[in-house]
């Protein structure tokens, strides 16, 4: 009788050991881990449709898309992250080469074009970018440059800004770097710092210190303005296409799943809740990107996708995100 009640209580303890574990294990099993190199403001709504349609919460590391990609590396197989969200091709390229992405299922990426997702099919992208040359009301049409290599020119001296620390400038970087040379690029970047460009965090304080008349041209991408002038169609900024040196370079938003995760299907699901017609319509109305997938139109503020003179570049070769560092590090670009 004393062993009994002795052991009576051990057995209620690891009845309730078991019952915490199980709440933990059926916690885990409803959250998804979700790495963001989008900023929050642009990818919640996103996430809450998904929540709404699964059951599932999301819980989200927000960052630079190359620094989550860097992470993601550091952390190998043993990454808490499900799916990476990134802003660039580069990113998701740059961890699918090292073999942590999940290959995707065909009826996912049959959703989007070949040149905006993965060729080993790790990835796919979810809305394009287009690069712009964003000018005021101070230039006239017949001066904006033809390249934004042009704008190491003395006329535009202090009057250009740029965010380096950016994705989808870094992206253009890596283009250079890949289509032109290691010497074009490095010299475009000591033209761009020894012409007194202006460095901003991001693209929208560059769009409005365009507005204010504190700059005349920026370097950002093209939906900025459009969700400017979606709110106020008298917004002084307007967008310019270059149609060389890579100065239109379509970049795309996508997302991938990591090989490591515990919820595949779940993961999957979530790509497929971005490809959906419901989230690939949020995208287009909300920040006025170009949506990727057939069907879905595109803002009718928005120049057609078709209609951009952007350059046809393989998207997955953009992965030297490192290498770009290093060199508009060397240039004082950063």
């Amino acid at each position: 009788m004393l062993i009994r009640r002795r052991l009576a209580p051990l057995a209620a303890l690891a009845a309730l050991l078991a019952g915490l574990a199980a709440c933990g294990a059926s916690e885990d099993e409803t959250t998804l881990t979700l790495y963001s190199g989008r900023i929050a403001p642009i990818i919640s709504p996103a996430v809450k449709q998904y929540e709404a349609a699964s059951g599932f919460d999301v819980n989200t590391r927000y960052g630079d898309s190359p620094s989550l990609a860097a992470t993601i590396l550091e952390e190998g197989k043993n990454s808490p992250a499900d799916v990476f969200f990134a802003q660039d091709a580069g990113s998701l390229e740059a961890v699918e080469k090292q073999g942590l992405l999940l290959e995707l299922p065909a009826d996912i990426l049959a959703e989007v074009p070949p040149r905006y997702r993965s060729k080993g099919g790790a990835w796919v992208g979810v809305t394009g970018r287009a690069r712009v040359i964003a000018y005021g009301e101070k230039v006239k049409a017949s001066e904006l440059p033809d390249s934004p290599l042009q704008l190491t020119d003395k006329k535009w001296k202090g009057r250009v800004g740029w965010a380096p620390r950016n994705a989808s400038l870094q992206g253009y970087v890596t283009a250079l770097r890949l289509v032109e040379g290691e010497d074009v690029a490095r010299k475009w970047l000591e033209g761009m710092v020894a012409n007194d460009v202006q460095t901003y965090n991001s693209n929208i304080p560059i769009r409005d210190a365009i507005a204010k008349g504190e700059i005349d041209l920026g370097l950002i991408n093209h939906y900025y303005v459009a969700e400017a002038q979606a709110e106020d169609p008298d917004y002084p900024v307007k967008v310019h296409f270059p149609p060389e040196d890579l100065g239109s370079l379509v970049n795309t938003a996508g997302v991938a799943v990591l090989a490591s995760t515990d919820n595949k299907e779940q993961a999957l699901k979530f790509v497929r809740q971005m490809l959906s017609e419901q989230t690939q319509t949020y995208f287009s109305e909300s920040s006025k990107e170009y949506p990727l997938v057939s069907g879905v139109p595109a803002p009718k503020e928005l120049t057609p996708l078709a209609d951009v003179p952007a350059p046809k570049i393989d998207l997955a070769k953009l992965d030297d995100l490192q290498g770009t560092l290093k060199l508009m590090r060397e240039t004082g670009a950063l």
